[in-house]
């Protein structure tokens, strides 16, 4: 069940974010502007954002497996269409119904992760489902630059949809839906939102804790070969590396959780480290001398694995306390917010850089870690069993 919901979101990841791959070609070749083959990279994510919560409702109602099933084969057809269809517009729409479609996988896998998981294990097994974002868009970037590059757009959309496709097949052959109260009870599950804020804060603390992760994400390998003179590719695959790094400090963070039979705590301390680490990157991304350059890259590094630790605790900590009959929505709200903050986190990090340059940004950062750390709900946690 692990292995097939890490696969499934990892071919979503692919989907949403391996467009961005295409960037490149479609302004070089096919004659776009930056800000137009942008809105193209863009279609699934925007696709995503608007179903989040609507999968997490079918998944509450109907439970895991058919929303996966029908969720995949719908981005399996979409990404077909993307690859049949002539022009990056047309391109751009069948990739917004694939986004929409593949955002079933969000609450649909983690909740197969949390529904087939005793509390004692759990973190730990969501740590290695969270781990999928990273495998995925590290897939994209492997082979859809490379193949867009050498062969078309046409070419490098097949990566995502033979990814889609196989999840698909997976899944039909291994999920089976996790044990839940009788469905008789459903009309009596309290809305978990009504009882306390305890869901509305860690909905918060993951928003303001997406500042940092994708002001380094995004702007880490524009600092190195700008700032430094790093050959692109050369920086590319130190940041490459640092998904990897990423990908360990969730499945460690996850670890540490079920140790000390608590998600909130480690996000506490995860929520001051990125502050910490951030804002010792602003003040050495500011300096100068090799030594300072040296430690700068080397907490660039940290960062990136410091500021993502937190998703899977996240991910758990909300469904352990919305239930069977509310985790789907509760999900699904839980990512929307992320994915809007994550949306502007570009734009106006971008402007601070132009401003004040990117120590100041990486700074600035730290100040949302600081402020997440004071609303993680440690008090409101109930005891894991």
């Amino acid at each position: 069940m692990l292995a097939v919901s890490t696969a499934a979101q990892a071919s979503s990841a692919t989907m949403v974010h391996g467009p961005a791959f295409l960037i490149p070609v479609l302004h070089t070749r096919e004659g776009m502007t930056l800000a137009e083959a942008g809105l193209v990279a863009a279609a699934p994510m925007a696709g995503l954002m608007c179903t989040l919560v609507a999968w997490g409702l079918v998944v509450d109602r109907r439970g895991e497996r058919l929303a996966l099933l029908t969720g995949i084969t719908g981005v399996v057809l979409a990404g077909l269409v993307a690859v049949l269809v002539d022009g990056p517009w047309l391109v751009a729409a069948a990739l917004f119904v694939a986004g929409a479609c593949s955002s079933a996988t969000n609450a649909a896998s983690g909740r197969i992760v949390v529904g087939w998981f005793p509390p004692e294990r759990r973190g730990l097994a969501m740590g290695i489902r969270q781990c999928a974002q990273p495998l995925g868009v590290g897939l994209g970037a492997l082979t859809m630059a490379f193949l867009a590059d050498a062969h078309g757009i046409t070419a490098a959309l097949w990566v995502p949809l033979v990814a889609a496709a196989v999840a698909l097949v997976l899944v039909a052959a291994l999920v089976i839906d996790p044990p839940r109260p009788p469905a008789a009870e459903r009309a009596g599950a309290p809305n978990p939102y009504r009882a306390d804020r305890y869901l509305a804060r860690v909905h918060g603390t993951s928003m303001l804790l997406v500042v940092p992760q994708f002001v380094v994400w995004t702007f880490g390998l524009t600092w190195l070969v700008d700032e430094l003179g790093w050959a692109a590719g050369f920086a590319g695959i130190v940041v490459a590396g640092t998904q990897l790094i990423g990908a360990l400090g969730r499945i460690g963070s996850g670890h540490l959780s079920d140790l000390v039979r608590s998600r909130t705590r480690p996000m506490q301390w995860i929520a001051w480290a990125a502050a910490a680490t951030m804002l010792a990157l602003g003040a050495a991304a500011s300096g100068s001398g090799a030594a300072v350059v040296g430690l700068a890259v080397l907490l660039l590094v940290v960062a990136s694995a410091v500021t993502v630790a937190d998703n899977g605790l996240a991910y758990a900590a909300v469904a352990e306390r919305a239930g069977a009959f509310w985790s789907g929505r509760a999900l699904g709200i839980q990512n929307t917010g992320q994915y809007l903050v994550a949306s502007a986190v570009p734009p106006v990090a971008g402007i601070v850089i132009t401003a004040w340059g990117y120590g100041a940004a990486f700074a600035l950062a730290a100040g949302f870690g600081l402020v997440a750390a004071a609303m993680v709900p440690v008090a409101q946690e109930r005891a894991l069993g």
